[in-house]
């Protein structure tokens, strides 16, 4: 099933009723998950709104390295039909953790299509959290968690 949650600093708005909880009662990757949203967050308050998403994926990654967290950007990874190797690729922004999809947006609104595109990236990779963040929203940037 799939959850979603959309965060502003300080502010979470559910989706959905039901919490991504793990057996174990805790949330999946909240440590990780609030790390990462950290930095989404500090970085909104030194950019502000209006650049390209490079701009911000540029800064991100700065951000990450000064707090610690582990990352990979735009790891090229492949996909398969069928159990059989695709030509195709996709590059997710970054893979935190080496478990937490995070993919940037520079938008007024994110869509369904972009939901799809993490929803995508977990299946294709067997992780369980996509985080999808827009630094294209005003005044303040969002973050949205996505659990398959």
């Amino acid at each position: 099933m799939l959850h979603t949650y959309i965060m502003e600093e300080g502010i979470v708005h559910e989706k959905h009723e039901r919490h991504e909880i793990k057996t174990d009662g805790e949330i999946l990757y909240r440590e990780e998950s609030y790390r990462i949203q950290g930095a989404v967050f500090e970085v909104y308050r030194e950019m502000g709104c209006g650049f390209l998403e490079a701009v911000y994926q540029e800064c991100l990654g700065k951000e990450f390295s000064k707090r610690g967290i582990p990352f990979v950007a735009h790891r090229e990874l492949r996909l398969c039909y069928k159990g059989e190797q695709l030509r195709q690729t996709f590059i997710p922004d970054f893979i935190c953790h080496e478990s937490i999809i995070v993919e940037l947006k520079a938008l007024a609104v994110t869509t369904g299509e972009h939901k799809a595109q993490v929803m995508n990236y977990l299946k294709a990779t067997g992780m369980r959290l996509g985080l999808l963040a827009n630094f294209g929203c005003y005044p303040k940037a969002r973050v949205e968690r996505i659990v398959l």
